[in-house]
């Protein structure tokens, strides 16, 4: 009996394990997403410099996350509020502790956790990357990274995910609307407000310049990825899959994050008919963005029917957002990236209460506030500091000839180049 038993532990053990690590990898594949969904909706000029910043961001982000953020986020913290410092990653469990059962016994491998929240901060920093295209220098985007994938993101986290007072105070956020998306979105927006408009956005004159992107098939395989890397953001959230109730429970995750995106994706389109008099390809892709982060933080207990619901006033409020953050407000977000994560990642922690009846209200409010204070606030100040030390925008001639020169030193499409022989 006792044989079987183990057999039966480690065969579970082995199995939450591997779809730990496989929703991680679906997660991962997102940075492919926002690559391309940012790649297509900036300037031909500037393709190269925003692929280098996703794949530069992603690799800081492994790196700080391994070295310290982790151990902040989910280590042994000093108190509810201030957490504990520590390096470096620890040994994986032993077999002897698996096998020993009880409610404390590990269900997954220590770093196959590691792995599936190294990719989450990851996304968080991709948030910033689009938001603040085009005329950012990108070494002080990098030094940027540093301190929010090593220390502003892991605190927040550590707050709601590492048990801390957030998280004692009732409040929910299952897969991140909050703790991911709205706080890369707060730490976009401190940029944006430091950086300042592209050049020609917006006349003396009060007159918006659109500048549209310069690849949207391109755009709309950056969005179908993230899409599909959606399902590993909100199915592993639910950490196990390896008896009935869990396994039902991933199925439901998924059923529900695709249904909230394909309502976000209808939703957006017939308002952006219904505003402007054409289906507008750009508003349908942040729609479908939209209604993923507006269930990414319930997406278990609604049903598919109101999956779908929530998803699409995610993509009515992300149409509307745009428009006013972009002609109303003049905040210059080549990519909509505040609109879809911070405005909709609000949303989508307060539609929380909809659906889940152990949601309080002012419990969601709480969260909202405290995460998006203390991400604003500190991003802002390191914005600053690196504004003072560094410079955080490029010269005017390099914005105009393009950031792909200016701080690559090569073109993604060369053969379309003037100089082009």
């Amino acid at each position: 009996m006792e044989q079987v038993t183990g057999d039966i532990l480690q065969v579970k053990y082995a199995l939450d394990t591997f779809y730990f690590l496989v929703m991680g990898a679906f997660v991962m594949w997102m940075a492919a997403g926002f690559s391309m969904l940012e790649a297509g909706l900036v300037r031909s000029k500037n393709t190269a410099e925003i692929l280098t910043k996703n794949i530069v961001l992603y690799s800081i982000a492994c790196i700080m996350f391994m070295v310290v953020g982790y151990n902040i986020m989910y280590g042994d913290a000093v108190s509810s509020i201030i957490p504990g410092l520590s390096f470096g990653l620890g040994g994986d469990n032993a077999a002897d502790t698996v096998l020993a059962g009880g409610e404390d016994a590990p269900y997954y491998s220590n770093l196959s956790d590691f792995f599936f929240q190294v990719v989450f901060v990851a996304t968080a920093m991709s948030i910033v990357s689009g938001a603040v295209a085009e005329r950012m220098k990108l070494w002080a985007f990098f030094v940027f990274a540093i301190v929010f994938t090593g220390f502003i993101y892991p605190v927040e986290g550590m707050w709601k995910w590492g048990g801390g007072f957030l998280d004692k105070a009732g409040f929910l956020d299952f897969a991140g609307s909050g703790v991911v998306h709205m706080a890369g979105a707060a730490a976009a927006l401190a940029g944006v407000i430091l950086l300042g408009a592209r050049k020609g956005k917006y006349g003396k004159d009060g007159s918006i310049q659109a500048i549209p992107g310069a690849n949207l098939p391109l755009a709309t395989l950056g969005t179908f990825i993230l899409w599909m890397g959606w399902f590993g953001f909100n199915g592993g959230s639910e950490l196990i899959v390896s008896n009935i109730k869990e396994a039902n429970a991933v199925a439901m995750v998924f059923v529900n994050t695709n249904m909230a995106a394909a309502g976000g994706c209808v939703a957006a389109l017939i308002v952006a008919r219904l505003w402007f008099g054409k289906a507008d390809l750009t508003m349908a892709l942040n729609g479908a963005l939209a209604g993923l982060v507006s269930i990414t933080a319930e997406p278990l207990t609604p049903s598919p029917e109101m999956a779908t619901l929530i998803g699409a006033i995610g993509g009515v409020l992300v149409v509307i957002s745009i428009v006013i953050i972009d002609s109303k407000i003049k905040l210059d977000d080549p990519v909509g990236a505040i609109s879809v994560h911070g405005v909709v990642g609000v949303w989508g922690l307060l539609a929380v209460c909809l659906t889940n009846p152990d949601a309080a209200l002012s419990s969601q409010l709480l969260g909202i506030g405290v995460i998006f204070a203390w991400v604003f606030v500190t991003s802002f100040v390191v914005w600053m500091i690196i504004k003072a030390v560094l410079g955080i925008r490029v010269s005017e001639e390099e914005e105009f000839e393009g950031l792909d020169v200016g701080e690559c030193g090569l073109e993604a499409y060369p053969e379309f180049s003037t100089s082009a022989k």
